[in-house]
Formats: structure tokens, C-alpha cells, sequence
């Protein structure tokens, strides 16, 4: 690990003029919109384009190509170099939308967002998880790599880049991610470090002075530099030197001054604000740039930037050819891989489901029933794979007899993501936006608070994600309130596009995987019971199946329109069912509602939720063991909400369910005291 920066060689005119265009169309993106942060994009600007015009593997033509370079983008308040970047080599991003950046509607926002912008692989934004997007996705290289691949058919073989930043160094995440990746040994995954120095507040030494090459080596990663930021010939051979450690993924730190060019350059005033007009002026007759001219690209410019468009037709056909002739040799692994790249779910996959609790299979945890579905499902599905934060035993995540996913074995489906919550959910999310997997992670329902950043991001990519929680409420007993999630549940549903699921017994749950499975427009959520729970009867009430429209009437004593409806999740479905049957034995016509999916229930028509929950029928009972807020936009003004507004306590579940009101008789008073105020 080199200290000394050696004498940056002399670069070829073609580089320079090319460099200078990514930094200026990045300045003139930030001064257009009045807003942006132009500091980075002026310093890692040749960073990128070494990376960019001599490495990246890449189709700008077909921008999800399979087996294309992942390039990440971490520090994402940087978008206008990447859009600059991305418009240069022939996306679909034409010079319009560089210069309506940050504006309503254009494909250019502040920070990069996946499925809006041509080219752009991950969101980022929130410093560290692109960081840990990256090593998700060079694990998903590395799953299908070893799956697929065969001798003389490398259909898979590309390598994962990012640039990482000061701030992202700064993140938790970031150590975490680290750390696995680092355990993993996973050579493909090559990170730029734009070390400058430098953050919003003023020279990183304020807050962060430890010796990051130091760190990373104890990692487990190759570290090489410092280099000097603008040393093209130094970077690309440090980038020739990444590719060749098989085992070690590799951070390059680069040296380079923010806002370089400008009259702000190495201080904290070009980080995240446009610059005066006039120092604009200075920065461009600097490096001999028109300054009477915005968003200038020069022929030459042009001409060379775009070769990446022949460059990567020529890859991919190559690819392409190579894929037929992999078809011809193994057609059955062939079409697995098409299928799995599209996302789609093999023939049969689900047929099994249904025979997993037969009728009259004795009390049972949700989490073993999920359990059940999830060995079930991995026979059938090839992509799904994932794990837990050092907790299978207890989530019942395992994957039996398919493998640990480690550094000597990166064909298995079981991944060990350690006690790291935080990188396990971006990690996921990075795994499912590279492709061909269907990725889980699983750990308590109270620890959701620590991955809630990536699960967002996830929810708003719209990416085929599947989290699992267990030990869901005060039932879990003994381990006490800080095991015991009150708010989580809730704080999950407040996510815009995730999918909440948490059913009420074995049965529910074999549906809640099915529609889990299904889901390939967001992230979905289980949630999963400790304790055991009764298997219902679906003979005397209501099919599961009911699951897929979110709520459905799990029983009812006869057709009159109800006096009182019962709503509830989970394990306390039985509890509402009891309390109700007690209900209906005193006359009172009585419906009990399940309603595993707030989103599910409030997607469909709104004839069919007025079925189940007649507007005319106001006194309504919900029963869940969580915060109470929330639940009035389904009871009403004038209902009634059992849950909690206080933590739990260390008790068997059993007690604690009673010294808090989730029993039969408590549900069932609780009712009839509507029903008392209303006569």
C-alpha cells in the first residue's frame, strides 16, 4: 500500500478534452437547475472516465444486458456525472434532460433512480447503501456464475464498480458490507474511493480520521494507493491490478480535489451549491473551455465517448453467440437462465403448497410453517436464495441440503449475512436489481428498525424483494420489551409499495409465500409468529386463499347483515374468532374479518372491500398486538382499537397476552360495550 502520489503522466488531448466535458456539462447542470452538487462530479471526473472508456463493459443500447458491468454509482448526490456520462456513451438520455436536471418530470433528479433513468443500475442517495447495493450484486455474479457456467461457457462473467466517497466511509452500512464482502472473497468487486477530503460541513478531519487503507485491509481487501485522482495511466493500472486479484475485492483510493477547476476547489463551499456566474467563467477559461457557450460537446468528444455504443454491441453479440452455442450444449440450463433473468417462475412451482398442512395438523408457529413453504419452494425455484442476520435457527430460514453460500462455495443458496442487519437489506435489494435471483433476508420483527433505509429504497425501485420477520409480537415472551416489536409492524406499513403480510395461521402462511412469489412490483414483508398457533379449520371457516385480496370475512354465523365486525392480524385472528363465537352465542350477528394485507385489501375494487366491511356497519373491533394508530381509517370514528400504546415486558407470552387485554373475554366486552352504546 503505496503513500508516495507519483507525478501524474502526461495524458493524451482526446482524454483531457472528454474529462473537462464530464466536469462542464456537470457544472452547467448544477447552475442551470440553481441546485446540485457540483464538487464531485469536478474531482472524480477522471476517475470516471478511465473507469468509463477503458473498463466498462457495457451495451448503452440495451441497458439490461445480462451479463453488462454493474457500476454503481454511491454518492448519488453526484447524478450529474453520471448523467453526463450516460449521455456521452449513448444512453437514452439526450441532452434535454441533462439540462432539465432536478426539474418535474425529467429523467435527470437530483439522485439517481433506478427504472427512471436509461443506464442507472441502483438508487442512491442515502451515503453507504450503494455501497452495499454493490457487493449484492457481485454476489449475485458470483451465485450465478457457479451455477451456470460451465467449461468453455463463461455466460456469466462481469465484474461490479462503484465509486465510494468520504461520506460513505462514514456509514455504518458501509462497515458492515464491508466486512461480508471482505468474508466472501469476492474478487469481481472492484471500488473507486474519491478521497478528498472534504464533506459538507469542512475537512473531514472534523469527524473522521481513521486510516481507511488500514481498515479495508483488515477486511480482507486488496488495497491499492493512495493514487493521484488525476493519474490516468496510475488509475488504469490500478484498475488492471484489481482484475487480477481473484479473491480479494479491491478499493482503490484515489486523491483527488473536490470542485477541482473552480475557484472553491479543495473547500467545503463546492460540495453541494452552485458557484457564483463569474467563478463558472474562471473555472472554464482555466481549462481553455468555451465560456460562452453551456452544455458545449465538441464533435471529437462526441465521436470518441460514443464508441462505447460499438463497443457494447459487439460484447453483447459476442455474448449473445456465446449463449447460443451454451443452448446447444445445455438447453435445459439454458432456458432456466433465460427464465430466471426474466424473473419468471418456473411451471409447477407452487403445486406442492397446498399439501403442506393437511387438514388436521396439530398447532403451529408461522415461522415454522414458512419454514416448510420456503424448503419447499427452493426445490422448485432455482434464483431463491437468501438468509438471515446469524439467525436461521430461529427464523427457520435454512435452506436444507442446498448449500452455504461462502468464498469456497458460491454455488450454495444459505447466505450467512452475520449479525449485520443493515447491509443484509441492501445487500438484497443490490442482489435483486443485478438479476436472475429472487432474493429473502430474515431476522426479528423488532430489528426491522435497523434495515428500514434499504427496505425504502427498495420499495421505491419496485424491485421483487422478500423480507421475513419473526417473533412478531409480545408473544415471543421472556426475551423481554426490547424483543418485543410494538411499533414495528405499523412503521412497515407506512412504506409507500411494500406489501405487509402477517397471517393468522399455517395455513395463511403457505398463501402469504404464494403471493410473496407473485409480487414483482415491490418489496413484500412476512411477518411471522414465535409462539404456536392453531392450525383454523378452513372446513368450518373460510379458505386461506382469502389472503390474496388482503381482508376476507373468515367467518360469519349466518347471512344478516352484521351488528358488530371483528378485524384482526395474526396470531390474533383466534382471539376474534373466539370472542366472536361468544358474541353470536348471545344473540348479536357477528362477522370476523382477517386481514393479513393492509395494502393487498386496499388495492382491490372498492365494491369488494365494501363487502367486507359494510359501511354502514360502524361498530367495528380491531384486535392487534401493536401500536393502535393506524387502525381508525378501518374501524372508524366511532370503533373500537385493541393494541398497545406502551412497551412490553419480560413474561411468558401466554401472561403477557392477558395482562394486556388480548383475550377472548377482553375482545368480546370490549364489543359489547359498542354494541351497548349504540342501542
Amino acid at each position: 500500500m503505496s503513500q508516495d502520489l507519483e507525478q501524474p503522466t502526461p495524458r493524451k488531448p482526446i482524454d483531457t478534452l472528454c474529462i473537462h466535458t464530464i466536469r462542464f456539462l456537470s457544472l452547467d447542470m448544477v447552475e442551470k437547475a440553481k441546485s446540485g452538487h457540483p464538487g464531485t462530479p469536478m474531482g472524480a471526473a477522471d476517475m470516471a472516465y478511465v473507469l468509463w472508456d477503458k473498463f466498462l463493459k457495457h451495451n448503452p443500447r440495451n441497458p439490461s444486458w445480462p451479463d453488462r458491468d454493474r457500476f454503481v454509482l454511491s454518492p448519488g448526490h453526484a447524478s450529474a456525472m453520471l448523467y453526463s456520462l450516460l449521455h456521452l456513451t449513448g444512453y437514452n438520455l439526450p441532452l434535454d434532460e441533462l439540462k432539465n436536471f432536478r426539474e418535474w418530470g425529467s429523467k435527470t433528479p437530483g439522485h439517481p433512480e433506478y427504472g427512471l433513468t436509461p443506464g442507472v443500475s441502483v438508487t442512491t442517495g442515502p451515503l453507504g447503501q450503494g455501497f452495499a447495493n454493490g457487493v449484492g450484486m457481485a454476489m449475485a455474479e458470483r451465485f450465478l456464475a457457479d451455477h451456470f457456467n460451465r467449461p468453455h461457457h463463461e455466460i456469466i462473467n462481469h465484474y461490479t464498480y462503484a465509486i465510494v466517497s468520504d461520506g460513505d466511509m462514514q456509514e455504518g452500512v458501509t462497515s458492515e458490507a464491508a466486512s461480508l464482502a471482505g468474508t466472501l472473497r469476492l474478487g469481481k468487486l472492484i471500488y473507486l474511493y474519491d478521497s478528498n477530503d472534504i464533506q459538507i460541513e469542512g475537512p473531514t478531519r472534523m469527524a473522521f480520521r481513521e486510516n481507511v487503507a488500514r481498515r479495508f485491509d483488515a477486511y480482507g481487501w486488496q488495497v491499492i494507493g493512495p493514487v493521484d485522482g488525476t493519474d490516468l495511466p496510475k488509475i488504469e493500472e490500478s484498475i488492471l491490478q484489481a482484475q487480477n486479484e481473484p479473491e480479494k475485492p479491491s478499493l482503490i483510493i484515489c486523491k483527488t480535489i473536490i470542485g477541482h477547476c473552480t475557484p472553491e476547489e479543495g473547500t467545503a463551499k463546492i460540495h453541494s451549491d452552485p458557484i457564483p456566474e463569474l467563478d463558472v467563467r474562471e473555472a472554464k477559461m482555466s481549462c481553455n473551455w468555451p465560456t460562452d457557450r453551456t452544455f458545449y460537446i465538441s464533435d471529437e468528444v462526441l465521436a470518441h465517448m460514443r464508441e462505447a455504443v460499438a463497443r457494447g454491441e459487439a460484447f453483447e453479440r459476442q455474448w449473445q453467440q456465446g449463449l447460443d452455442d451454451y443452448g446447444k450444449d445445455y438447453p435445459d440450463l439454458a432456458t432456466r437462465f433465460r427464465n430466471q433473468m426474466a424473473g419468471k417462475l418456473p411451471h409447477g412451482w407452487d403445486e406442492e403448497l397446498s399439501s403442506l398442512v393437511p387438514p388436521g395438523t396439530g398447532p403451529m408457529a408461522t415461522r415454522d410453517a414458512g419454514g416448510k413453504v420456503l424448503n419447499s419452494l427452493v426445490q422448485h425455484v432455482h434464483g431463491l436464495t437468501g438468509g438471515s442476520a446469524d439467525l436461521d435457527p430461529s427464523t427457520k430460514t435454512f435452506l436444507v441440503g442446498y448449500g452455504n453460500f461462502g468464498w469456497q462455495e458460491h454455488s450454495g443458496h444459505n447466505i450467512h449475512f452475520g449479525v449485520r442487519e443493515h447491509a443484509m437489506g441492501s445487500i438484497v435489494g443490490g442482489m435483486s436489481v443485478h438479476g436472475g435471483v429472487i432474493p429473502y433476508s430474515a431476522t426479528f420483527l423488532v430489528f426491522s428498525d435497523y434495515m428500514r433505509p434499504p427496505m425504502r429504497l427498495a420499495a421505491m425501485m419496485g424491485i421483487r424483494v422478500i423480507y421475513i420477520f419473526t417473533h412478531d409480537s409480545i408473544g415471543l415472551g421472556q426475551d423481554g420489551p426490547t424483543h418485543q416489536p410494538i411499533e414495528q409492524l405499523m412503521n412497515l406499513r407506512l412504506i409507500p409499495n411494500i406489501t405487509v403480510i402477517r397471517p393468522s395461521d399455517a395455513t395463511e402462511t403457505v398463501e402469504a409465500w404464494r403471493a410473496a412469489m407473485l409480487n414483482t412490483h415491490g418489496p413484500t414483508v412476512l411477518v411471522f409468529t414465535r409462539q404456536k398457533l392453531p392450525v383454523i379449520d378452513r372446513t368450518k371457516y373460510a379458505a386461506a386463499e382469502g389472503l390474496h385480496r388482503g381482508a376476507y370475512v373468515i367467518w360469519q354465523l349466518n347471512n344478516h347483515e352484521p351488528d358488530v365486525i371483528f378485524i384482526a392480524t395474526g396470531s390474533e385472528v383466534q382471539l376474534a374468532l373466539e370472542a366472536g363465537q361468544t358474541l353470536a352465542s348471545e344473540g348479536h350477528h357477528v362477522r370476523v374479518v382477517s386481514m393479513p394485507s393492509w395494502e393487498l385489501f386496499d388495492r382491490q375494487p372498492k365494491e369488494y372491500r365494501d363487502s367486507v366491511l359494510p359501511p354502514n356497519v360502524r361498530a367495528r373491533v380491531s384486535v392487534e398486538a401493536g401500536v393502535k394508530i393506524g387502525w381508525e381509517h378501518y374501524v372508524g370514528s366511532e370503533g373500537r382499537i385493541i393494541g398497545l400504546d406502551h412497551f412490553g415486558a419480560s413474561a411468558p407470552g401466554e401472561v403477557l397476552f392477558e395482562k394486556f387485554g388480548f383475550t377472548p373475554e377482553h375482545v368480546a366486552a370490549t364489543a359489547r360495550e359498542l354494541l351497548m352504546k349504540r342501542d
